[in-house]
């Protein structure tokens, strides 16, 4: 069943509060990003619409050729690559070019037949439309977010295929700043497949911060993922995963990831991430081969360049994939490797099946052990005793993952089917604990204090699942029956 991801609105403030800190790193050399090449010249005035000239053409070569030498994370590669454009312009090699776009392709081949780096690219900006408002950065920003909302932020599929796989087809890495809840929503629905599918086969890449946040969701304890050197400053920033996820982590479901030779760059960044940690099958074509983040810088007004100011270090490799992709597990060709992928994660899928249900055995063995001694010792009394033993137990189901609110649920009305009633009050009452905002572990835990007899300790709790869930009809129609028969 296929399941799409939607965004939840912003707020006026909230949005405001996002787009501050994207105006704030407008023009930054992008320290946070492992961006494409094709991103957006921010800020400047308009650019002209003619041909390209002798004196715009010198302008724009000599400011690349500054740009590299100051900002370019290698440092000499940069001089060079710049002092080679120079001498091409000086031999009469672009002379011919007048139109910007061919202009701009011939100074890209130009320097990365010099410094191979394919992050590196000469963009054009697009011309403005007569009447629009040339320096509203925040109507830039805007436009920016409503591009990336209306692409669902890179989430352009989640589905669960047959044999319980988790199927998430990701078309780039949003800023986690503004995608996050799509994110969130997406991992959620591929929580309690048996195997999960990747797709990155059409993924250029984006922000570090969202690589981490997914890449979150696949390690149990603490992982360093990857660090990005910067040469201003001489700087290196490390990318952790997160200490806690929203949702299930996900640590031990096999893994695969479909790659092209398309997918590059923060795409490239997740992909190697999970190889290099035994976490992932990769299935596939080599990747583009762009592990040097940076950012767009202006040249003139019409003019920009995609300079790689930093350099992917990753912690058990010490290197990275730039020049050379990431080499897949299992090589095929793209067109079928969605195909290989779903095969292998079908077979995988069975087997972790079949292990979870064996290596759970002995914990449910374990709570069932500890759930009847709480049974006898409600039977001998010891009211104090059991309640503790119920909630020693639980606690350690929990902590192994083996049950959640739904399943203690379940657990405390099986026991008041069995006329338990201790019990059953016992476990709801740890589900309020552990889940004191749901308005449903109240409910239940209602239900069977007045069915003890214990009538307005039931009613408080009724009142206090009303508060937590206004919609809660159940509560509502007890309360007021209540409320009846006391008049």
């Amino acid at each position: 069943m296929e399941v799409p991801v939607t965004p939840r609105p912003l707020s006026a403030r909230t949005l405001g509060r996002r787009l501050s800190m994207l105006l704030a790193g407008a023009v930054a050399v992008g320290a946070t990003s492992l961006l494409t090449a094709q991103q957006p010249i921010p800020g400047g005035p308009a650019p002209g619409t003619g041909p390209v000239t002798s004196d715009e053409r010198h302008e724009v070569v000599d400011r690349i050729a500054t740009l590299l030498a100051e900002r370019y994370v290698f440092a000499d590669v940069g001089l060079k690559s710049g002092q080679q454009l120079q001498a091409e312009l000086a031999s009469g090699a672009f002379d011919a070019l007048t139109d910007p776009k061919a202009f701009a392709e011939a100074l890209t081949k130009s320097l990365q037949q010099v410094n191979h780096d394919k992050h590196m690219r000469v963009v054009v900006k697009p011309p403005q439309a007569v009447g629009e408002d040339r320096v509203d950065p925040i109507a830039q920003q805007l436009r920016q977010r409503a591009a990336m909302e209306s692409g669902n932020f890179g989430f352009n599929r989640v589905e669960r295929m047959e044999g319980n796989i988790g199927y998430l087809d990701l078309r780039g890495f949003a800023p986690a700043e503004l995608a996050r809840e799509t994110a969130v929503s997406a991992m959620r629905l591929l929580a309690g497949a048996d195997a999960i599918v990747i797709d990155l086969r059409k993924n250029g890449g984006g922000s570090p911060d969202m690589v981490r946040l997914l890449c979150s969701y696949f390690f149990e304890t603490p992982t360093h993922l990857n660090s990005l050197y910067y040469r201003e400053g001489d700087r290196t920033q490390e990318f952790w995963t997160t200490a806690e996820v929203q949702g299930p982590r996900m640590a031990d479901v096999p893994l695969f990831v479909v790659t092209s030779n398309g997918t590059f760059s923060g795409a490239e960044e997740f992909t190697y991430n999970m190889q290099t940690r035994g976490r992932a099958t990769i299935v596939g074509e080599t990747t583009g081969g762009g592990a040097n983040p940076g950012g767009v810088f202006a040249a003139n007004d019409r003019f920009g360049i995609f300079v790689p100011t930093g350099r992917a270090i990753n912690p058990v490799t010490k290197t990275n994939w730039e020049g050379v992709g990431v080499k897949p597990d299992v090589p095929v060709a793209a067109t079928a490797a969605l195909d290989t992928a779903l095969a292998l994660a079908r077979v995988a899928a069975g087997a972790h099946r079949t292990a979870e249900i064996e290596n759970g055995r002995v914990e449910r063995e374990a709570l069932a052990r500890e759930l009847r001694l709480a049974e006898s010792l409600y039977a001998d009394g010891r009211d104090d005793d059991a309640a503790r033993a119920v909630t020693s137990a639980l606690d350690q189901a929990r902590t192994q993952r083996l049950i959640d609110e739904g399943l203690i649920n379940w657990l405390g009305y099986d026991y008041m089917g069995r006329k338990s009633l201790p019990m059953a009050i016992a476990i709801f009452e740890y589900n309020t604990r552990a889940y004191p905002t749901s308005g449903n572990t109240y409910d239940s835990l209602g239900e069977a204090l007045l069915n003890a007899g214990r009538t307005q300790a039931g009613l408080a709790s009724y009142r206090r699942s009303l508060e937590l869930d206004p919609g809660n009809s159940n509560a509502k129609a007890v309360l007021e029956k209540s409320e009846h028969e006391r008049h």
